[in-house]
């Protein structure tokens, strides 16, 4: 897991065709505006989200985040812990985020 600011996320992802961004908030907090082509799946779900994980391709590298980065980590240390190829958090989350919401 790499820990990276808004500035990073973008350069990273604009120059990355293997980036997936995945949002790990609650419905509620999606409702508010996601990133766009997120995938959206709750860490709080537990059960739900290491399944949801397990159908993902460990390849890929994944861009994380929540809403001020403390649950987004938590995902990327499990995504490490399960195999995933490269972890991104976003560091202070979408309440920092100063880019589009859709």
């Amino acid at each position: 897991m790499k820990h990276i600011n808004q500035q990073e996320w973008q350069d990273l992802i604009d120059n990355d065709s293997n980036a997936v961004i995945l949002d790990v908030r609650t419905a509620e907090e999606q409702a508010m505006g996601i990133i766009p082509e997120a995938i959206c799946i709750d860490i709080y779900n537990t059960e739900e989200f290491i399944d949801e994980l397990e159908k993902l391709d460990k390849s890929k590298n994944y861009y994380v985040y929540c809403k001020a980065g403390g649950r987004s980590a938590n995902a990327c240390q499990i995504m490490d812990q399960m195999g995933f190829a490269q972890t991104y958090n976003l560091l202070g989350g979408v309440s920092l985020w100063s880019g589009q919401l859709v």
